[in-house]
């Protein structure tokens, strides 16, 4: 009888391991450049996770989520990590108009320009792989392209000087043809910078200019080097090897199931217009708990090549002295004690979100709201919480003595589409 049960243990664990593996082999099969080669229950030991004084640090991170997302009637999802271990995590509001299909940790939402952090990432895998080069002109890959200056890491970096998509395409006269089009695609934008040739707002190269039609002439190149749709080369290289999965590239046919975002009256629903289908800029629709997978994957020593990752978190924008700067596909805020805060922030629509990826203390911050409210990017101020912030901290305090009697008002303003 013993020898029997021992037998049957065997066969079912055997059974358990070819079903994990054959899960895995199914999740990471590509013939494209990916992260498959993080394990993400690997990146961090257990001192990684340990916070000294982690009790108070979660009375202080619930207090913020009710002074500014309970009282301020925010909607979306809110997330706080160190290492492995989620400190905090709450999820309020509805995915759908009428108070339809309450948001949980399940319910992917629209994270706007947070999404071109993913879209760079991918780009430096590509890179990594030899399939492309940062000093590749975007003539090699559109030969009819009027910029010949302008190459994949002035892309990456927000030094192209490209005029923004969401605004020449308004000023052409006559009206273009692509204008009467339901949705915009990336090749119509590349199209009419073609045809067209709008003048760049900047010489190439200059100094940093936040252009959202950067990255979505990223998500060509994409395309082109690995003949792959943008969408389904976001699952092959991103999002399925990182265990992301409820993580997407928004197109037409997800215009009814996907979540909406609202006005922050009413709530009433944002209507879709021609821009929602260009993606590389925008349109990652993903979790709090998919986005914290792809920090962890960033603090892998083998994410990407030692001196690619210093290229990421590097400030490429010197020409003028200042806190704020831009990596590669990441913002930062470089304080005048040295130290470095990297972040992206998101908006569009009545969408605006928050992702920090703190490089000491490997704290990842993630604030994704889908009715509109400037309140979301307060949860940036967090990162005074956990490193040597001294501004950051001052707003967090700020942000917590105005909640004090009554809803918060953030007062860090963007200034510019999606979330810039």
């Amino acid at each position: 009888m013993k020898q029997q049960i021992l037998v049957l243990l065997v066969v079912c664990l055997g059974l358990f391991s070819c079903k994990k593996e054959e899960n895995q082999t199914e999740e990471q099969k590509t013939g494209l450049p990916n992260f498959g080669n993080i394990e993400l229950d690997d990146i961090f030991k257990r001192k990684d996770n340990q916070l000294e004084n982690k009790d108070s640090v979660v009375a202080v991170l619930d207090r913020y989520y009710t002074n500014v997302w309970e009282k301020g009637d925010l909607w979306g999802g809110f997330l706080v990590a160190k290492g492995d271990e989620i400190l905090y995590e709450s999820y309020r509001g509805f995915a759908q108009e009428g108070d339809q299909n309450p948001i949980t940790e399940n319910t992917p939402l629209h994270v706007a320009s947070v999404s071109k952090t993913l879209t760079a990432m991918a780009a430096m895998k590509l890179v990594e792989a030899g399939k492309l080069k940062l000093d590749d002109p975007l003539t090699k890959f559109f030969p009819q392209f009027p910029y010949p200056d302008v190459t994949v890491f002035t892309l990456l970096s927000q030094r192209s000087g490209l005029p923004k998509y969401e605004y020449f395409i308004e000023k052409i006269n006559p009206k273009p043809s692509e204008l009467s089009k339901k949705f915009l695609s990336n090749q119509d934008v590349m199209n009419m910078l073609i045809r067209y040739k709008p003048e760049l707002s900047r010489n190439t190269d200059t100094g940093f200019m936040y252009c959202n039609t950067n990255f979505a002439l990223l998500a060509l190149i994409i395309e082109k080097v690995t003949k792959t749709p943008f969408p389904e080369a976001m699952q092959q290289m991103v999002f399925r090897p990182l265990k992301m999965k409820n993580t997407y590239i928004f197109q037409e046919k997800d215009t009814l199931t996907a979540a909406k975002s609202f006005y922050q009256r009413g709530p009433r629903e944002y209507p879709l217009d021609r821009l929602d289908l260009i993606y590389g800029d925008k349109n990652v629709y993903t979790t709090p708990r998919d986005l914290l997978n792809f920090s962890k994957a960033l603090y892998a020593k083998h994410f990407l090549k030692p001196e690619l990752m210093e290229m990421v978190f590097s400030p490429h924008s010197n020409e003028r002295p200042g806190v704020n700067n831009y990596g590669l596909g990441f913002r930062m805020k470089i304080f005048d004690n040295g130290e470095k805060l990297t972040y992206h922030n998101g908006w569009w629509h009545g969408t605006n979100s928050v992702f920090a990826h703190l490089l000491k203390s490997n704290v990842t911050i993630i604030a994704i709201g889908n009715k509109y409210s400037q309140r979301v990017y307060t949860a940036l101020s967090l990162s005074g919480v956990f490193e040597n912030f001294p501004p950051e901290a001052d707003k967090f305090n700020k942000v917590m003595d105005k909640g004090k009697d009554g809803p918060a008002n953030g007062t860090l303003k963007e200034d510019s589409a999606f979330g810039e």
